[in-house]
């Protein structure tokens, strides 16, 4: 039985909200959006349109799968990040809004090359890219399916002349270059943690999330090989859980990097580690 958009919308927040999804309502607005494809502000305008049969299971099923705890983002096939839209499914980690907050950090001094290890969708590099647009940028992942949905984001965004990517562990195959900017966020979730996730965690790549060990080991094998690919007085900065500021500034200082700093997100949460290569 066909209902109208109202109606439908009812329902389904209902079943989001029972199934503990936080954002319900916001959730059930985006998906009979995507279902109508219409603009989320248009949807108010429809809401005592009736839905066709095609329709009403279209918005049944993107529903059944948000109730599943499914990503919005693996769902509607993008997420929104900084100033741009970009392609997302389930072979790349879900771009979050707290990481924004290293691009913005990036942005503080200029650069011309940078470098985005474990770049995923491509989302932080192809952000700093867009608005920087004389300068170049690389960006590696371990994962070739990852790889590719960055590459679609960069042509997506006109930017594939601007950057190269390549499946590398870490530097293993990044051509021989001083980078101004190296930027990463790597794995760093403690496996002890990884219970404690939301389930909607649980639809990405687990590699993404955890290094199966202390929620370090990337930190110490990037900070190892950094200052190789830095320029002089270039800059590194890592995102961080909000408890590893002091731990990954220990390792940082063990390499011999300068003006270590641990930085704030918006809610005064620490997330970001900077600091500069100890080449002048």
């Amino acid at each position: 039985m066909t209902k109208s958009v109202q109606g439908a919308l009812k329902q389904a927040n209902q079943v989001l909200v029972a199934a503990g999804v936080q954002f319900a309502t916001r959730d059930v607005h985006l998906l009979m959006a995507f279902t109508l494809g219409v603009q989320l502000y248009q949807i108010s305008l429809l809401l005592n349109n009736v839905l066709d049969l095609s329709q009403q299971a279209i918005f049944d099923q993107v529903c059944a799968k948000r109730a599943a705890r499914m990503p919005m983002s693996h769902i509607l096939g993008y997420r929104d990040f900084y100033e741009h839209r970009f392609i997302v499914t389930p072979d790349v980690l879900d771009p979050r809004p707290e990481t924004e907050n290293l691009v913005s950090l990036a942005f503080e001094e200029d650069f011309m090359t940078v470098l985005d290890l474990g770049t995923g969708s491509g989302c932080i590099l192809l952000s700093l890219l867009a608005n920087r647009r004389l300068s170049r940028g690389v960006g590696v992942d371990l994962s070739p399916k990852a790889i590719s949905i960055a590459r679609r984001n960069a042509a997506k965004l006109q930017l594939s002349k601007q950057v190269d990517f390549f499946v590398s562990d870490w530097f293993s195959s990044v051509p021989i270059t001083k980078f101004d900017l190296i930027v990463s966020n790597p794995p760093y979730i403690h496996p002890n943690a990884m219970a404690d996730l939301s389930l909607e965690v649980l639809h990405e790549p687990e590699f993404a999330l955890t290094d199966y060990s202390d929620g370090l080991s990337h930190y110490r094998q990037i900070a190892k090989s950094a200052h190789n690919f830095l320029a002089p007085n270039g800059r590194l900065l890592f995102e961080i859980g909000f408890d590893q500021g002091p731990a990954v500034s220990a390792i940082l200082f063990d390499h011999q990097f300068r003006d270590i700093t641990v930085l704030p997100d918006l809610d005064n949460c620490p997330r970001v580690v900077a600091c500069r290569s100890c080449h002048q």
